[in-house]
């Protein structure tokens, strides 16, 4: 680098070179891709330092003093900050004006420890004019930032490495605890229990239309005799009712109905008409994008900051990790014109609408979520320049900003009211109809909606006619309409993140973070949009309710998050704060207290959850299970019955707890006799997915009765002192995807058994070609060569020439029409366009020279370019892999080798990998794993016995 030049260091490679391109050759801007180093692991801490840094990685008897490390990751990175340096006259700290940036550069100056002056430069868009402008307002890094940050850090570490344990002894290996996920993972059982809790009501009452001059509209009836018609808002949480309000059985109201059709007529006894306003939202803060993402694109938390990150890298929306609703002049200014433009004049107010945000701890120099630049780009000027997902979400920030600008709406809502005599009572029915008269805002945005209980209590809005009180209506298809109450809705990622950020609890920008922990540690699964707990969770949250009430109260946790912001506002003293959290003070029990004192903890208590006098819900190391009690005979050993996977927990009431203990145990299905050798195939259905099995035919010494086919074992055989020899396994084969246990046939069951199915000779190598179904899926074999087919139908139908014709393609993409999943800019490092292709083991990222695939519970919508060059700047770290079967020098002459074992074919690994997991069950669940593998077999002999019966029937009667 040239003297005299000024060292700008940004978190992203993206800000890199767009901001590059802003400042000119005076600058150079690199990225630190991120942090740079974090809390050390165990095994980095020095032999000097484990008595003081060793269990957390921090020193709690020191003022709380963090143990950090450059990142193995980083080294890289590190040392080419370092380099360029040297030759920097300046230093400029660029990374994010948020409490993890400010951490960042301060993370930055004490690796670097730099001997030039150094600034902290900030800025919220990366347009040229704000990149400029930035330049020149520099400041000094914000310490108190720094130790926000740095607290809820050590807090989190503390709280995770303190209470994970307990989980992992207590209810399953491998969970997590966490101080905001714990308490969101709360709010997700909570919700699921007043489901649980909820008895619905049923409540009738009557539609009809109306017609006055031609025209027909729906009425309502509301009252009966002066008395109100119950409604689902008249029920509370629990299913009850919470006023006095009429309750109409069905019978009662199809006679209603019938009298009304009978009467014919209604007589207007009100109309009111009530003018009324609405007001545009505000613009987004990243809470509020998130929920609209979610309601109006589908999109989750994580997805939607992922595309706004990319957009806000690009440079075409601001910051998206902000509470503020505030919007710069110039952005009032280019909203207002984009609206007048569109819209006409009348479209926005004399005076600008001015935002701001209710939470005390919302950062106002931030600015809301908006379009970047003095002048908003719209969203058709940039299709050619944006993917489908980045045009969606700015589509929605760039309407969300124009609106909030923007005039109010006005409208009308007028309210008919009916009278009718019928059946002897008198019947009042309602119609409404709302009319805007000035659409305002409207005409750009409207905010989704999440889901609301008792919907269908709203009235449909409609045109009504004009109407005066006294005129007589002529009333026509009247029915009776019975509707039940509905407990609440189980919170979607929207709703949560907005029940979240109204109890204070976490901020925005971890809210993407936290619900993906939540679901990828199996606390929560998705149905649709909703998010529906698991049985672990309720485990999990009855835990921390008994012994960690205080971490997990709502209240709490959002004291903690107020004392973390006044910590970032100076108001609070780091060291002070984290003494009392840890050892206690007066005002609560501290962690360490609570966890040194837990107790003993019943385990098999804490993951059982009654559900009938003699059925109860456990939670086992293989997942939920009822535990089944004989009411005859309490003292014997309770019946083990399976829980489907796909039952949400409020799904599992008594009614049907009972139908799956009486559901009859599902045995073999018995296909028929193989003709090669006289075996029984058997269909069933096991743990890792349904397969068909060879089992021997019925033993001779068994009686068979001829009539009915039971079989009627003979005398167990006194047991030979001599070892008898290990039985053969029975031969099997798994069901392709395609297949049921239902509908599989003998044919195609010896089919499978057959398997791998010889296609031919190489005429070439002489080498066989085998067709198989593998672990990855269909394929052909020819020695060690591999390759895949387009479908399980293939194995079976695949001929020679075809096969060959696959062989003689090239082994990587076998002639395919390959395209990207994604496309990237150039990797900073190979200089090379990065994309996302889909592999034979998934997706992966490259650039042509380094491959990563992405990891289990991430999709490429989940890969921005960021986190793209990490990973393979992580994997090229790492060097490359050593080659499989490498031969090392003998320094002395090898003994002879014992005869290997052989493999044991692909169609045996099912049962093997059956057994292996049984040796891993409880003593409870061996002995009903006996108990069902004893009826099963009882069953299979059985049906063995039928078959043969029926064979010398035939064979008597053919004779």
């Amino acid at each position: 680098m040239a003297q005299g030049k000024k060292l700008v260091i940004v978190e992203s490679p993206t800000k890199m070179r767009s901001i590059q391109g802003y400042l000119g050759d005076g600058y150079e801007v690199l990225s630190s891709v991120g942090h740079i180093r974090d809390l050390a692991d165990k095994k980095d801490i020095p032999a000097a330092d484990k008595q003081a840094y060793g269990k957390y990685s921090i020193d709690v008897d020191h003022d709380f003093d963090p143990y950090y490390v450059v990142s193995d990751r980083k080294t890289k990175t590190v040392a080419e900050l370092k380099r360029a340096l040297k030759t920097a006259d300046e230093l400029l700290l660029a990374t994010d004006e948020d409490r993890e940036g400010e951490a960042i550069a301060w993370h930055l100056l004490e690796t670097l420890k730099p001997k030039v002056p150094v600034k902290r430069m900030v800025f919220h868009e990366i347009t040229k004019d704000a990149i400029q402008a930035a330049v020149g307002r520099t400041r000094d890094l914000d310490l108190a930032l720094v130790d926000a940050q740095e607290t809820r850090r050590i807090l989190d570490r503390l709280y995770g490495w303190d209470v994970s344990p307990v989980l992992w002894y207590k209810v399953k290996s491998g969970l997590s605890a966490g101080r905001v996920q714990s308490a969101a993972t709360r709010m997700i059982v909570d919700r699921e229990r007043e489901r649980m809790a909820f008895t619905s009501a049923e409540y009738w009452d009557v539609e009809a239309q109306a017609s006055a001059t031609g025209q027909s509209f729906g009425v309502r009836l509301v009252r009966v005799d002066g008395g109100q018609l119950a409604r689902g808002t008249d029920f509370d949480d629990t299913g009850k009712l919470k006023k006095a309000v009429v309750v109409l059985t069905e019978a009662e109201v199809m006679a209603l109905a019938a009298a009304v059709n009978d009467a014919g007529a209604a007589t207007v006894s009100k109309v009111e008409a009530k003018p009324g306003t609405r007001s545009p939202y505000a613009p987004f803060t990243t809470s509020t994008m998130q929920q609209e993402a979610g309601r109006k694109l589908s999109m989750s938390a994580k997805q939607a900051m992922s595309v706004a990150q990319r957009l806000y890298e690009k440079g075409y929306i601001t910051y998206m990790r902000t509470d503020s609703v505030a919007l710069s002049t110039q952005a009032i200014q280019a909203a207002r014109s984009q609206a007048v433009a569109l819209y006409g004049d009348s479209a926005v107010p004399l005076k600008p609408r001015v935002y701001k945000s209710k939470s005390k701890n919302a950062q106002e120099a931030h600015e809301a979520i908006r379009p970047s630049g003095e002048n908003f780009r719209t969203p058709a000027s940039l299709s050619s320049q944006l993917d489908r997902e980045e045009q969606r979400l700015y589509d929605l920030i760039w309407k969300r900003t124009v609106a909030s600008q923007m005039s109010d709406a006005k409208y009308e809502t007028t309210t008919v009211t009916l009278e009718s005599d019928a059946d002897g009572k008198r019947l009042e029915f309602t119609a409404s109809g709302t009319v805007y008269t000035f659409k305002g805002f409207l005409e750009a945005y409207e905010e989704g909606r999440d889901e609301k209980r008792n919907a269908q209590d709203s009235a449909e809005n409609q045109s009504l006619p004009a109407v005066a009180v006294g005129d007589e209506l002529a009333m026509a298809d009247a029915e009776a309409k019975g509707h039940r109450t509905t407990p609440k809705p189980r919170y979607t990622e929207a709703s949560l993140v907005k029940a979240l950020e109204e109890h204070g609890i976490g901020r925005p920008s971890t809210f993407a973070s936290i619900i993906g922990t939540v679901i990828d540690r199996g606390y929560a699964s998705k149905r649709g949009q909703a998010l529906v707990p698991t049985w672990l969770a309720f485990s999990v949250v009855r835990l921390l309710e008994q012994h960690f009430a205080d971490l997990i109260d709502y209240d709490f946790t959002a004291a903690l998050e107020d004392d973390l912001d006044a910590i970032a506002r100076g108001e609070q003293n780091r060291n002070e704060w984290l003494r009392s959290f840890y050892f206690g003070s007066d005002a609560h029990v501290g962690l360490r207290q609570v966890v040194d004192n837990l107790g003993e903890i019943d385990a098999r208590a804490l993951n059982s959850t009654r559900i009938t006098d003699t059925a109860t819900l456990r939670f086992g190391k293989y997942g939920p299970y009822l535990e089944v009690v004989d009411p005859a005979n309490p003292d014997a050993k309770p019946r083990i019955v399976n829980v489907p996977e796909d039952l949400a927990p409020d799904e599992l009431t008594p009614a049907k707890a009972q139908e799956l203990v009486d559901a009859p145990v599902a045995g073999d299905r018995v296909l028929g006799e193989n003709p090669e050798n006289g075996k029984i195939v058997v269909v069933k259905d096991g743990r890792f997915g349904p397969y068909v099995q060879e089992n021997d035919p019925v033993s001779d010494e068994d009686e068979v009765d001829t009539e009915t086919g039971e079989v009627v074992e003979a005398a167990p055989k006194k047991k030979s002192a001599k070892k008898k020899e290990a039985a053969p396994k029975p031969r099997t084969a798994s069901l392709f995807r395609s297949m049921s246990v239902d509908t599989i046939d003998l044919d195609t069951a010896l089919q499978l058994l057959s398997l791998p199915r010889v296609v031919g000779k190489d005429p070439e190598s002489g080498e066989e070609i085998t067709a198989q179904n593998g672990r990855f899926g269909p394929y052909l074999k020819k020695g060690t060569d591999s390759r895949s087919l387009e479908n399980e139908a293939q194995i079976f139908g695949v001929t020679l020439e075809q096969a060959l014709e696959i062989y003689a393609r090239p082994k990587y993409g076998a002639g395919r029409v390959s395209s990207a999943l994604k496309e990237f800019e150039a990797d900073p490092v190979s200089g090379k366009p990065i994309r996302i292709r889909d592999g034979r083991f998934g997706a992966y990222v490259t650039d042509g020279e380094t491959n990563v695939t992405i990891p289990r519970g991430q999709t490429p919508d989940d890969v921005t370019f960021e986190i793209a060059v990490q990973m393979l700047a992580d994997k090229r770290a790492k060097g490359p892999a050593p080659k499989r079967g490498a031969k090392r020098t003998a320094a002395k002459k090898a003994p002879a080798k014992k005869p290997a074992a052989k493999k044991a074919p692909a169609k045996r690994r099912t049962e093997r990998a059956q057994r292996d997991e049984v040796k891993a069950l409880t003593d409870d669940q061996k002995a009903a794993a006996r108990s069902e593998a004893a009826k099963k077999a009882a069953a299979t002999r059985k049906a063995n016995a039928i078959a043969k019966a029926d064979a010398a029937r035939k064979a008597k009667a053919g004779s």
